[in-house]
């Protein structure tokens, strides 16, 4: 690769950055920074919840296959070959 830059780079490297307005401020206290983390985190999630609830996104679909229902067996039978329906059906 070759260490020349090309002039679109070079202009984005000169022109100045439009100033940044911060998004959270704190106004009282001192907030550790596990504190600040936290509250963007809780922001952040509450933000994206919003985002979907308005956007009319439905939950994934529940998957079945660890359900409680499947963990109960279904009575035994009583009669000839009740032990090879006692399996799990």
């Amino acid at each position: 690769m070759s260490d020349e830059t090309t002039p679109a780079a070079d202009a984005a490297e000169q022109t100045p950055a439009a100033p940044v307005t911060p998004v959270l401020r704190v106004v009282r206290g001192d907030l550790s920074p596990e504190e600040l983390a936290a509250l963007v985190a809780v922001v952040a999630a509450r933000n994206a919840a919003a985002a979907n609830a308005a956007a009319g996104a439905k939950p994934a679909p529940r998957s079945e296959w660890g359900h409680p229902v499947r963990a109960h067996r279904t009575p035994h039978r009583v009669g000839p070959d009740a032990w090879r329906r006692s399996a799990w059906a």
